[in-house]
């Protein structure tokens, strides 16, 4: 959701993913999706920057908690590997196990 700012100086929140295009005429009219206009004062230039940085918040969160989980994944995944193959090594010659 992005914060801007109808003409009559009200503050409005779109949901940035239902803007279908934005254009200046000389003011910024945002069409959404399902056909509905707006009329706001700020650049088409700035709603593609907020619209710009609400995104890469929503995936930099999205991120923080992904990438942990796929990191330890991936260190089970290294480790029972690890076993994996200590195991083929103790089949093939059982006096080398590591106790």
């Amino acid at each position: 959701m992005i914060q801007l700012t109808r003409l009559n100086g009200n503050p409005l929140v779109v949901n940035s993913d239902l803007i279908k295009y934005a254009e200046a005429s000389p003011d910024t009219v945002l069409t959404l999706v399902n056909g509905e206009k707006i009329v706001v004062l700020e650049s088409c230039a700035e709603v593609v920057r907020r619209t710009a940085e609400y995104r890469a918040q929503v995936f930099g969160a999205a991120a923080a908690v992904w990438l942990p989980s796929v990191e330890a994944a991936r260190a089970a995944d290294l480790i029972a590997a690890e076993r994996a193959e200590e195991a083929r090594n103790d089949a093939q010659d059982p006096r080398a196990r590591r106790d």
